[in-house]
């Protein structure tokens, strides 16, 4: 439980994240709620919402008040059972979830093994692979993107990041689809049990893979991390690709989802795209902003402190609401119009800010660069399906669409 609201604090008494309603369209509410107060306590969640910019500017940047340590926890209590298998799988607090001074140690190893160079290295892969997927339906005049494209690449390019068998691919994407129900979503208790049996055989398989380079190394980013300097155990760095499994490919299915919706929803904003591919950087970052992938994450306050005029206990829970930020008119102007063109579209905070900036946003933005220009060049014409009605999953962290039906010329 976190700490009783002070008296004063603002209470949004029907705030669900995970409702219907919000999920269809969470901006609204986030609007509604920004415009009244930059801090809100939500009784369901039972947690403080933050949905001020400069206040979640603020809270980024100082990791030693707003602990990074509840970010992976599950949004609701699980049941017995399934915290009962969740509290066997021996995870490291390493990236996203971990504080100074060991967060330093993981990031500086990640970093190194995440280099640019790297990440430059893998557009020929990317490359590959996205002509593979579309050559599969290129012909037939229409597809949904979602399965046929956007999901299946950033689990592959980031499996060809870590060394994982491509083979496996569909299998470990079953598993990460366990650990967002888990830690983000409300799952029902037989659900629960499910995930958290499918993380435990996730986290299983990462292990055995990890101990397999350890007896035959290759060349790939589990080598790097075995071979660096600072000396990772096995559980590290076991735990370290057990998360970049997931977040490498899951926010980037999302973004190119969201960039690819809000694009083909406006056509002449298509047309200008691909009659000038200078605009597709602009295009990524707004969309970045206008439909966060990464719309709300959480932090834990280690001490007393005050945000946005309210006061808060030591070990208040907290929501950030990126996606209430980054359509704030003082920072954003006319921030609910989708502009490839804003000139401060890249302060968006989806990639978050300071030691926690996400060490995936170049590899992300590249994806987006090489499949928006493919698409450009081999799918002509391309539009939304008539009636076309994306749905979203019922999750607080993650947001992009399920599906995208689409056609192009000769559909």
């Amino acid at each position: 439980m976190t700490a009783e609201p002070t008296t004063g604090c603002p209470i949004a008494a029907d705030f669900d994240p995970l409702a219907p309603a919000f999920v269809a369209d969470p901006h609204p509410e986030l609007s509604r709620l920004r415009e009244r107060s930059p801090v809100w306590y939500s009784p369901k969640l039972d947690r403080w919402v933050v949905t001020g910019y400069r206040e979640i500017e603020h809270i980024l940047a100082d990791p030693a008040t707003f602990s990074a340590v509840e970010a992976q926890r599950p949004l609701h209590p699980p049941c017995p059972e399934a915290a009962e298998i969740l509290a066997g799988l021996p995870l490291v607090p390493t990236m996203s979830n971990c504080d100074p001074p060991a967060h330093r140690r993981y990031r500086t190893a990640m970093t190194s093994a995440m280099s640019p160079r790297r990440v430059a290295g893998m557009r020929p892969v990317i490359t590959r692979r996205a002509t593979e997927l579309i050559d599969r339906f290129a012909a037939d005049g229409r597809a949904d993107l979602v399965p046929a494209l956007f999901f299946p690449l950033p689990a592959l390019t980031v499996f060809a990041l870590i060394g994982l068998p491509l083979a496996d691919a569909d299998r470990i994407k079953a598993w990460c689809a366990d650990k967002l129900e888990v830690n983000w979503g409300r799952p029902t208790r037989d659900k629960q049990i499910r995930s958290a049996l499918g993380m435990r055989e996730f986290f299983d398989y990462v292990a055995a893979f990890v101990a397999g380079r350890r007896r035959e190394p290759g060349d790939d980013l589990v080598d790097q991390l075995i071979a660096d300097e600072r000396s990772l155990t096995d559980p590290e760095i076991t735990s370290l690709v057990f998360a970049l499994s997931f977040a490498g490919h899951e926010t980037t299915t999302n973004l190119l989802g969201n960039l690819t919706l809000h694009l083909l929803r406006r056509p002449g904003l298509w047309l200008e795209i691909t009659e000038d591919r200078s605009l597709i950087a602009g295009a990524v970052e707004e969309a970045l902003r206008f439909e966060s992938s990464v719309p709300m994450w959480r932090r834990v306050t280690t001490t007393e402190t005050e945000v946005g005029g309210v006061r808060l206990a030591a070990g208040s829970r907290l929501v950030l609401a990126f996606a209430a930020a980054d359509r704030e008119p003082g920072v954003f102007p006319e921030p609910d119009r989708f502009d490839i063109r804003r000139a401060n579209a890249r302060r968006q905070l989806s990639f978050g800010r300071g030691i926690h900036l996400c060490l995936g946003a170049g590899l992300a933005r590249l994806e987006c660069e090489i499949v928006v220009n493919l698409m450009a060049d081999r799918l002509p014409g391309l539009r939304l399906a008539p009636g076309a009605s994306p749905r979203f999953t019922p999750n607080l962290s993650f947001r992009g669409p399920l599906e995208l039906p689409a056609r192009w010329a000769g559909s």
